[in-house]
């Protein structure tokens, strides 16, 4: 879809920002519900993570012996770390059944075995539990059959190349819209009473990252900036294994965590399998617990990197391409090499404080998968559930959207501002302080610098296109995370605080929010959460 010349305006019941497994689910059942939806996305249909998701959805069929729900759902808050939203835990993993029976009903394929449906171990995970695709391209099949089945419908525009500037709000603080600008930095307005924000995590605010270039925390500043509030920002996922090939910037080759599933052992430079002093689940304990590990091996021994053993696992090549192909590129082969690995930013656990149904504060505006916290993820995502959470909240927000626009509808007031300047800072530079001190290992001293370097290199800025736009939301990213991140003094989950490395219980399912002030900026607050705040 190509839009009209500079100052047009369309109409849409439903603008779904992002065309991940969350957007696009959600666009399509919306359209299947009778609503006129439009699919926004700054690059091309399948940019974003979710074609880079390698380990698979994890999911309870009801044919694994000795797994159910129950048991997926005390994974998911063991993982969590206390914070999680128990309501929203339960919501989530039981309606995971028919959302994965929806996917494949939508040409989803999925590896089988001689009994059924294929089944992988990942970290965290008490059960073989996890349904892979490809061996370890699940990502990129959800995504094939989701943008096939897009391009698909003819009643869903596609339009691709733009980016959302601003939520557009009427008098009232109800959405009335998006304010979007194409690649020529031509604005246009989207009227709808509703808009979806499915824009996925923030990753690109570190150096090195599993993220693809476009995840730069797009939606997360467009909900702020319309008023809604955000939530557990500090926890950031560090993927323990991604292929190290000495200090890079930007997205590495990330090599799954069902790799160890399938038996492979983490190693120092020594050839010590350090892990099993580590946790009761060694290799698979949940992730923030080894890439923390991985840390203080690293920084103990002197070495950049450490080693995955993964020798002795049959059919590798079969079973892991994807890996075996990023390998290869680095002239590694796993069936007799030690691969090389090192953490890196992976997951965002928080975002947008919304409900199961994707709803937010604000009126009209939904968020669903990275962007959104339901609570199902707490203080550290348990592996391949972020999958699955697009799928069901993905659904469940078309549905709220068709439950709440259903009957005789007002016409749409006009948007009573348009953007306006926004703090903005230079991004190499955010990128260079987070990674050197809000990593995993963060102290006082190291957030104070690096929101000193931040700050000293921001100034206001109108954005105006899509490098912009993204500069503008890796800084109000920045500034959030450094800001909660502060605030948390006590290590949880994914947020390793060194200079308070114990778990302080009086922060137990106590949630940082975070709203903006008058000026733009991030101010941290605390409370119980439960849905929306």
């Amino acid at each position: 879809m190509t839009s009209p010349s500079s100052g047009w305006d369309a109409r849409a019941d439903l603008v779904v920002v992002g065309s991940g497994v969350a957007g696009l689910t959600a666009a399509l059942d919306a359209v299947a519900a009778g609503l006129r939806v439009v699919v926004v996305t700054k690059d091309d249909l399948d940019a974003g993570s979710t074609r880079w998701a390698q380990g698979g959805i994890a999911v309870v069929l009801g044919d694994v012996a000795g797994d159910d729900t129950d048991r997926h759902i005390a994974d998911t808050l063991t993982a969590g770390a206390g914070l999680n939203d128990a309501l929203a835990v339960a919501a989530i993993v039981e309606g995971g059944p028919a959302a994965f029976a929806h996917l494949r009903a939508r040409g989803a394929v999925f590896d089988s075995s001689g009994n059924g449906l294929a089944r992988t171990r990942e970290g965290g995970h008490t059960a073989f539990r996890v349904v892979p695709a490809g061996g370890d391209a699940t990502g990129a099949e959800v995504e094939r059959a989701l943008v096939a089945t897009a391009r698909g419908t003819a009643e869903l525009p596609l339009l691709t190349g733009h980016v959302g500037l601003d939520v557009a709000l009427d008098a009232a603080g109800r959405v009335v819209g998006l304010w979007v600008a194409d690649d020529h930095g031509r604005p246009g307005l989207l009227r709808a009473p509703a808009v979806l924000l499915a824009t996925g995590g923030y990753g690109q605010l570190f150096s090195s990252t599993t993220n693809p270039s476009a995840v730069t925390g797009d939606g997360i500043a467009l909900a702020l900036r319309a008023g809604a509030t955000a939530a557990d920002l500090e926890f950031v996922q560090f993927h323990p294994t991604v292929l190290y090939t000495g200090p890079a910037v930007g997205r590495r080759p990330l090599v799954t965590e069902a790799v160890r599933g399938e038996g492979a052992v983490l190693r120092d430079r020594a050839g010590v399998a350090f892990m099993t002093d580590v946790h009761p689940l060694a290799d698979l304990a949940p992730r923030d617990v080894v890439a923390a590990a991985i840390t203080r091996r690293m920084a103990a021994t002197g070495s950049e990197c450490v080693w995955l053993d993964a020798t002795t696992i049959d059919g590798f090549v079969a079973r892991f391409p994807t890996v075996f192909a990023s390998c290869a590129d680095a002239g590694i082969d796993p069936r007799v090499d030690l691969v090389p690995v090192t953490p890196a930013a992976h997951y965002s656990c928080g975002g947008v404080v919304a409900d199961v149904d994707g709803r937010t504060a604000v009126p009209g505006l939904y968020a669903a998968g990275e962007v959104a916290r339901t609570g199902l993820h707490g203080a550290n995502r348990l592996a391949s559930n972020s999958l699955l959470e697009g799928l069901v909240v993905g659904a469940r927000a078309a549905t709220a959207v068709a439950t709440d626009l259903a009957g005789p509808r007002p016409a749409l007031a006009d948007p009573v501002a348009r953007p306006a300047a926004v703090p903005v800072a230079d991004r190499r530079v955010v990128q260079r302080a987070m990674s050197a001190s809000a990593g995993i290992g963060r102290d006082a001293a190291g957030l104070a610098a690096a929101s000193d370097a931040i700050e000293s290199v921001t100034g206001r800025v109108l954005p105006a296109d899509r490098a912009g736009v993204e500069d503008a939301a890796l800084t109000l990213l920045a500034q959030a995370v450094l800001a909660a991140a502060g605030t948390r003094r006590e290590t949880r989950g994914c947020h390793v605080r060194t200079d308070f490395p114990d778990r302080d219980d009086v922060w137990q399912r106590e949630s940082l929010v975070v709203t903006l002030d008058g000026d733009g900026r991030p101010v941290v607050g605390g409370g119980v959460l439960a849905g929306v705040a």
